[in-house]
């Protein structure tokens, strides 16, 4: 195993765990005996039945999940992980930032930063199901704009200091602002950007602390990362700077998959469970191989 890169493992959502906690607390404190890295969560707010958004990680334009799939708010359910485990990071994939008011997400984040020891680590994105974004009270249209402004607002109250922190934009304005506690590393939470589309590789490249593709292979993967990594010249950054998060399943995790992800320059890899893992043990017995077979313990 190469120690350079970081396993991390998805809640197995559509196995319908998700808000039974005892089986959320078998599942993370699983992942950090076997060894990985750190557990992420996925975010809906709100699903819409019969939604006209086409989900853009399906051939169908459908969502795998059923509509009354449980569903636990992700920083919620990796607070109530945090208090049970010890090393095991906390990741997001993907929050979607509009839904959230980035003065109040920015408490949210440092609190869990904070009382888990740094243990947090957020992708974000700007989501895909317009009735969710427009039942939260966001604009579905200018999401993106509304995204770059969250980002600017929760650096900006993170890094504040005894002075208080002002800040005017298109979305939010405030004057002597202090929020406390901080983050613990640097009075920052690592920001990455998660999607499929150029606009999320460019936003990865200009703002994020790391670019998280979902749903690309091949080609589109590689562009993907060409387009982060322009933007990030272009934003006056060394491409070098912004981290790459690769996904596969566990059954098929080995050292040719580090190899793969190495050559993308990725030193973290996110698994998830196989559609053959149908139920919980299913889903830890994969673990169990993968962890075994990569030398995590």
């Amino acid at each position: 195993m190469d120690a350079r890169v970081k396993y991390g493992v998805v809640m197995p959502v559509e196995l319908g765990i998700a808000g039974d906690p005892e089986q959320v607390l078998e599942f993370a404190r699983a992942a950090e005996s076997l060894g990985f890295d750190e557990i992420s969560a996925v975010e809906h707010a709100v699903v819409i039945a019969d939604t006209a958004s086409e989900y853009p990680y399906s051939p169908t334009g459908k969502s795998h999940l059923p509509d009354d799939c449980p569903l636990p708010d992700p920083l919620e359910l990796l607070s109530f992980v945090a208090g049970a485990t010890t090393r095991l990071g906390l990741a997001t994939g993907v929050l979607v930032a509009p839904n959230h008011n980035p003065v109040v997400l920015a408490k949210r984040l440092a609190t869990l930063d904070r009382l888990s020891g740094g243990r947090t680590r957020i992708c974000l994105g700007v989501g895909w199901m317009r009735e969710e974004i427009e039942a939260c009270g966001g604009d579905f249209t200018r999401r993106g704009k509304a995204t770059d402004e969250a980002i600017a607002v929760m650096r900006a109250l993170w890094a504040g200091g005894p002075e208080g922190v002002d800040f005017t934009g298109e979305f939010h304005t405030f004057t002597g602002a202090y929020s406390f506690p901080k983050p613990v590393r640097d009075n920052r939470v690592p920001l990455y950007i998660g999607g499929h589309s150029k606009a999320a590789a460019r936003r990865a490249g200009r703002l994020g602390d790391g670019f998280q593709p979902l749903g690309l292979g091949g080609d589109d993967l590689a562009g993907a990362v060409a387009t982060m990594r322009t933007a990030a010249t272009d934003a006056g950054r060394d491409p070098s700077d912004v981290a790459l998060v690769l996904g596969a399943t566990l059954p098929r995790m080995d050292e040719s998959k580090v190899e793969w992800a190495q050559s993308l320059g990725s030193d973290r890899i996110l698994l998830s469970a196989s559609r053959h893992a149908t139920t919980l043990p299913a889903a830890l017995d994969e673990m169990a191989a993968c962890a075994e077979r990569m030398q995590l313990a």
